[in-house]
């Protein structure tokens, strides 16, 4: 054994799932600071389609949990503090439902992307793993002369994804088959309560379930009692986001790229916009806003390889084969087990995101042809109603 890898490894996060992840045979890995599993014995790609057609259960217990809280106790005082942070409508959030939102910065920038839910009387968010303490920074170095700002750090996070996700999780919880997509509920489960989200990163149904961490492992293991569900490790968890169309913090957004260049415009509502009862007001409107009108200079795409080689995050776009000089950057790609067939996302000039336009990605010294293609891959299955 490699006494340094071990020290190295007991270095590492835990979350109330490592013990369990490692029992299941979990390949263990630094993740955000966190020993992760990135795969499990059936391997990424079985896991990946066992969550297409069933039901995969993934250990997001890494991600950090926050309520925020006006001294006021009321809700709306809370949704207006935090609309000074995000360009989202935080205020018109109807109790028991959740919301996508950015973090912006003075540049027009995205410092991390959140979900965010009413709680009734206060905000309940989820930010991710490698961000969360300069996030929770941010928001306690700008919202605390109004706000309580409390970092839920003795809760687990479990994500159950798939078209099998609802008869599971009602298994053990029948009110969960009444929500739809984006609502929150409070349920007991096991007889514990649980914060409950339809939910997820994958594009299909599912939950996000926050469970106090000394009954995080129980909940697992009752779940995965069902011969539906098995556990997923962050290799598949991304290969569906990617087949999805949606962002990875650090990959696909970041400070470099405001919403609208990052094909976001969808995340801030007509309020937050130029005209709306709530204008700007947030960090980089005067950036943000007029691309609305106008554009940005660059556009996430999604791009679809018309060979079989997998255009990987780092690679340089071209107009043509004889270019000299990139025009844009691959920032995810892989293999799309759903679709048999290499997909990646990236960023190219305005002019050249047209769906259907043939760019070439230069991979190990070859320029290979991809295809501007729509986003998402694959057609989400969400539970509207």
């Amino acid at each position: 054994m490699d006494d340094r890898n071990e020290l190295d490894r007991n270095d590492l996060g835990k979350t109330p799932l490592t013990a369990l992840n490692a029992a299941l045979g979990g390949r263990m890995v630094e993740f955000a600071g966190y020993d992760m599993p990135v795969q499990f014995p059936e391997g990424v790609a079985k896991e990946h389609l066992h969550t297409r057609a069933l039901a995969g259960l993934f250990d997001v217990g890494h991600m950090g949990q926050v309520v925020l809280r006006a001294k006021s106790g009321k809700y709306e005082d809370a949704a207006l503090a935090l609309e000074r942070l995000v360009p989202v409508d935080v205020l018109g959030l109807k109790p028991g439902r959740q919301r996508y939102g950015l973090f912006t910065d003075a540049r027009g920038g995205i410092l991390d992307d959140l979900m965010f839910a009413n709680r009734g009387d206060h905000l309940f968010l989820v930010v991710n793993a490698a961000c969360k303490s300069q996030d929770i920074a941010h928001l306690r170095a700008h919202l605390s002369e109004d706000c309580e700002i409390e970092e839920l750090t003795e809760r687990g996070l479990i994500a159950l994804q798939g078209p099998a996700a609802e008869a599971a999780l009602a298994k053990l919880a029948p009110q969960a088959a009444a929500m739809a997509f984006m609502d929150v509920r409070e349920l007991t489960i096991l007889g514990v309560s649980c914060l409950v989200s339809r939910s997820g990163y994958s594009g299909e149904d599912g939950y996000e379930i926050s469970v106090p961490s000394a009954q995080a492992e129980e909940l697992a293991k009752a779940l995965l009692a069902d011969p539906d569900v098995h556990p997923i490790g962050l290799g598949a968890r991304d290969s569906l986001r990617l087949e999805a169309g949606l962002c990875l913090y650090g990959n696909d957004i970041d400070t470099s790229t405001t919403p609208v260049a990052a094909a976001l415009e969808w995340a801030v509502q007509k309020v937050r916009r130029t005209g709306g009862a709530r204008e700007g007001g947030f960090p980089g409107a005067e950036v943000i806003l007029p691309e609305f009108e106008h554009g940005a200079p660059r556009r996430r795409v999604g791009l679809a390889a018309e060979g079989r080689a997998p255009i990987r995050a780092g690679a340089e776009l071209f107009i043509d084969e004889t270019a000299p000089a990139p025009i844009g950057r691959v920032t995810s790609g892989g293999f799309g087990p759903t679709l048999g067939a290499p997909v990646a996302m990236g960023y190219v000039p305005t002019a050249s995101a047209e769906p259907g336009t043939r760019l070439f990605a230069e991979v190990r010294g070859k320029r290979l042809p991809v295809v501007v293609a729509t986003l998402p891959f694959i057609t989400p299955r969400y539970k509207r109603s």
